[in-house]
């Protein structure tokens, strides 16, 4: 007689399967079902040249590896080996969470291997700085001249969007970080992420009532600029997040960008803000370098009606552009006077 496992609750993380005991890069996501689960519908993002129809191009070069962390998988990211940056990191937010920040910084002990021999550890692992890794960046890579270049350590899915402790210190492995110019990371980009969060908090629910939402954030890489003669600083940094409203009984989607660099305050605004858009325009805006790009399925693709727009009669959080809170690396918005006025700690 055997028993089936219980079936996970909304937000917990999957434990890894025997299918990742001893590789988490994988040949395609779809390898590994718990992987695959970050991805609507199963379908990850087509990047023509990249990865189109779930297969890599470049094999040699870019490696998926589903992110495990104290045996669970935490998130799915698609790695450039060459530039030793993310391509993308997907992940699915189930919830908001106030945890505490590591001071470490992990690796993918899987793209050290050398002559094909795979190392028994099988999740990410503490970088201990030794000698500069083939395939990924290290600690030590980020380091030298980034204060020169002013730069900062950007995640690509940001610690604020984990629902618990092990999914937020997952978030501090250096294949989930690209090197973002330092006030674009703690200003437009940091308070994008901040906003979206509460976005996706009020307004992505499932049939349930669970929060869930499908978020995929990628970087686009430069031609010749690099940190430290090693790694990729990306030119271009974009988010989009596709979930279900169960009031509106509809899927919602939007979408953001922002190009890496030092951001120039806008007038009576201490925190610049990026404007929401559609997917179709984000779309447009990779085409310029992967003609074709589509980051969801079809079903993400339908613009959404003004009459949808209205949630709890406010328009949603990531696209209120008279939104003057300043957010810190929580989230947490500090009041902010306005030709007199201040706005209420949320």
């Amino acid at each position: 007689m055997s028993f089936l496992p219980p079936r996970p609750e909304e937000g917990d993380v999957l434990p890894a399967s025997k299918t990742c005991l001893r590789k988490c890069w994988v040949g395609k996501f779809s390898e590994v079902k718990e992987c695959s689960d970050f991805f609507l519908e199963g379908t990850t993002p087509s990047l023509p040249g990249i990865l189109v129809g779930g297969t890599v191009k470049d094999p040699d070069r870019y490696k998926p590896i589903c992110q495990k962390y104290k045996n669970s998988y935490r998130f799915a990211t698609l790695y450039d080996t060459t530039n030793k940056i993310p391509v993308f990191s997907a992940y699915t937010f189930t919830g908001p969470f106030k945890g505490e920040r590591p001071d470490t910084w992990m690796i993918e002990p899987q793209l050290n291997m050398i002559n094909n021999n795979i190392n028994d550890n099988s999740e990410m692992i503490l970088d201990e700085g030794e000698d500069p890794y083939p395939n990924q960046a290290g600690n030590n890579d980020y380091r030298g001249n980034m204060e020169e270049k002013k730069l900062s350590r950007g995640h690509l899915f940001p610690c604020s969007h984990a629902h618990d402790q092990g999914t937020e210190d997952s978030t501090f492995t250096l294949t989930n970080i690209v090197p973002q110019k330092d006030t674009f990371n703690s200003g437009s980009w940091n308070k994008m992420e901040c906003k979206v969060r509460n976005t996706l908090k009020d307004n992505c629910k499932d049939a349930n009532n669970n929060i869930k939402a499908y978020v995929v954030t990628g970087a686009v890489p430069s031609t010749n600029n690099t940190l430290n003669n090693r790694v990729n600083i990306p030119d271009l940094l974009w988010t989009a997040y596709c979930c279900y409203n169960n009031k509106k009984k509809t899927w919602i989607a939007k979408a953001h960008w922002g190009e890496n660099k030092e951001d120039v305050k806008e007038k009576n605004k201490k925190q610049n803000t990026l404007p929401s858009e559609t997917l179709a325009k984000l779309y447009e805006k990779l085409s310029e370098h992967y003609p074709g790009v589509q980051v969801f399925p079809d079903k993400c693709s339908v613009d959404i009606p003004k009459t949808l727009r209205l949630v709890g009669g406010d328009v949603l959080m990531d696209e209120d552009v008279h939104d003057h809170c300043v957010y810190d690396d929580d989230c947490v918005c500090s009041s902010v006077g306005i030709k007199g006025h201040y706005l209420p700690v949320v």
